[in-house]
Order: structure tokens, then C-alpha cells, then sequence
């Protein structure tokens, strides 16, 4: 057994002792997204610091902690902040949190995140439907000995981000009418936003929004079975493409701007997709 196993064992360990609750989805709250969770009907809330030996979020907006409870009468666990790697952390504990909310029960995985728009057309607020991603700037989650227990040593990646997954949030975005554009997300290390040349290289080789999480998360739910979608809230047109200089500021008020919708979006989109799991 490896140390990366035993940490989150203790972690699981942890989170058993204070929490029965079993949930089948688990969603994470990216940037200025954290007050989604005002609707939610929770159950339960535990801080990231009363687990042990839990990495502690400290990226402004991330309150850190995991609300359990039901998105209308889906049972959810919900990250209140994520684990980033420019904080300093070890890729393993940047991906901790998907597999103890895998180990809690999850099947699914909703990603969320702000993100930054290269994508022709794109405006601050839309919304973007994750269908692939590139994590080569990042280091791999999986790198290091494999616990037998995760996955397997060699993992196929063609379909991170589930079909089934993918048509469920399109469905529900009819739904609700809310405009839903799709593309290609990839993951940089942070925490300096992006040069002008480092976007004409993004664009250049496939990506359609930009930021500094997700793709990591997505790897290692893949890693133990979990089916995977996500959506990039777009709080800024990406350096280069936009004139103003980039701000976290302009990151928040976009994600507050777009937040009533997100709201709408986001929780018709679990109903569709625990009614497939």
C-alpha cells in the first residue's frame, strides 16, 4: 500500500466517522459558483479541516468544505471550493477529493469551473459544454505506483467526458433555454493568467476555454469509474482576445452575473442525469 492510499484512506476514514450520507452524484463549485449551493437542501456540512490530513482550499471564493444533501431528490456531495494546483499541493492531493467523493458513493462527477474564452464568438457568461480536454501542461494524477484499488495502471481516455453525460446537460439546456455552447477545455498550472502567444498556442492546438483546474479531476474520476461531465462558465475573453488586462475581480462578477442561470442550468441538469445512472 502507498502513501498516496493510505492518506486517503485515513481521509475516508475521516469523513465515515462524521458523515452516513451516501450520495450518487458529486459536484464540483468552480470559481464564483460557490453560492449555488444556497439551494441545495442540505444535510450535512463538513469543513475541509476537520477531515485528516485533508488538503485546505485557499483560492479566494473557495470556502472549503463539502455540503451533503439533495439537488431536488438527488442525492449529492458537494465540493464548496476545489484543491488547485498552483496552491502548492501535490497533483495526488489536488485529485483527492474526487476519490474520496467517489469512495462516499459518486458515480458521477459534474465539473464546473470559470474559465477563460478562445473560442470564436465566445462572451463573458456564456456557458461551455466540456466534450474533450487537454492536460499535457499538468502533471498526470496517475503518475507514481498505481494503487490496484483506483483503476487500472494504464487507463483508456477516449471518452473522459461521458456521451450519456454530455446529453443529458444538452437536454436540459433546451429545457431551460439557456444557450449552450461546446468545445475543448484545456488545463494550464496557474496562478498568472495566460500571455497573449501562450492562447494563440491554446487555440492553435485544439482548446476553446482555458483555465487552471478540471482536467486533472477528470483523469482521476476516470481512473475509478466515474462517469464524468463538465461545464466552463466563461468569466473573461482569454489574453490577447480581450483589450482590458485580466482580474480574479472580472472572474467573480462574471460568475455572479451568470449565477441565476447557472443555478437553473446546473440543477436541471443532475435530475437528467441521475435518472440515467
Amino acid at each position: 500500500m502507498n502513501n498516496e492510499y493510505e492518506k486517503l484512506l485515513r481521509c475516508f476514514r475521516s469523513v465515515r466517522e462524521k458523515v452516513r450520507f451516501t450520495p450518487k452524484i458529486a459536484l464540483v463549485l468552480g470559481s464564483g459558483l460557490g453560492d449555488y449551493a444556497d439551494g441545495v437542501r442540505v444535510e450535512q456540512i463538513l469543513d475541509y479541516h476537520d477531515i485528516a490530513g485533508f488538503p485546505v482550499s485557499t483560492a479566494p471564493g473557495h470556502k472549503g468544505r463539502f455540503l451533503f444533501g439533495y439537488v431536488r431528490d438527488v442525492p449529492v456531495v458537494i465540493m464548496q471550493g476545489r484543491i488547485h494546483y498552483y496552491e502548492g499541493y501535490p497533483m495526488s492531493d489536488v485529485v483527492l477529493p474526487i476519490r474520496l467523493m467517489r469512495m462516499l458513493g459518486a458515480e458521477a462527477l459534474f465539473l464546473t469551473n470559470a474559465s477563460g474564452g478562445i473560442q470564436e464568438g465566445m462572451r463573458p457568461g456564456d456557458f461551455m459544454l466540456i466534450t474533450d480536454q487537454i492536460s499535457d501542461f499538468v502533471p498526470s494524477p496517475l503518475i507514481g505506483p498505481n494503487p490496484d484499488e483506483l483503476g487500472t495502471r494504464f487507463p483508456d481516455m477516449s471518452h473522459i467526458y461521458a456521451e450519456e453525460l454530455r446529453d443529458a446537460v444538452r437536454r436540459a439546456a433546451a429545457r431551460m433555454e439557456i444557450p449552450l455552447k461546446e468545445g475543448v477545455y484545456i488545463q494550464l498550472t496557474g496562478p498568472n493568467y495566460e500571455s497573449p502567444a501562450e492562447i494563440r498556442m491554446c487555440r492553435a492546438i485544439g482548446a476553446d476555454a482555458v483555465g487552471m483546474s478540471t482536467a486533472c479531476e477528470a483523469i482521476a474520476a476516470n481512473h475509478m469509474g466515474m462517469k464524468v461531465c463538465g461545464i466552463s462558465c466563461i468569466s473573461n475573453l482569454a489574453a490577447g482576445i480581450s483589450e482590458r488586462p485580466l482580474s480574479h475581480a472580472e472572474v467573480q462578477a462574471s460568475a455572479d452575473r451568470a449565477a441565476p442561470m447557472f443555478r437553473r442550468l446546473v440543477t436541471e441538469s443532475i435530475t437528467k442525469i441521475a435518472g440515467i445512472l
